[in-house]
């Protein structure tokens, strides 16, 4: 795996567990940006051939 695959995946599970946390947490708005950047990190993995199979994606 290279580094590039490497961090965008880090990112990408970062990421859901801040989502996981902010919708716990009730901060509806967080909760948008967070899924926002998901959204955002799985079509630049998209992009780059990185097959992503996390919970929730």
């Amino acid at each position: 795996m290279d580094a590039f695959t490497a961090g965008i995946l880090q990112r990408i599970r970062n990421t859901e567990a801040e989502l996981d946390r902010a919708r716990a947490s009730g901060d509806d708005f967080l909760a948008d940006v967070e899924q926002a950047q998901l959204e955002d990190l799985q079509r630049l993995a998209s992009e780059h051939g990185v097959e992503v199979t996390a919970a929730g994606t």
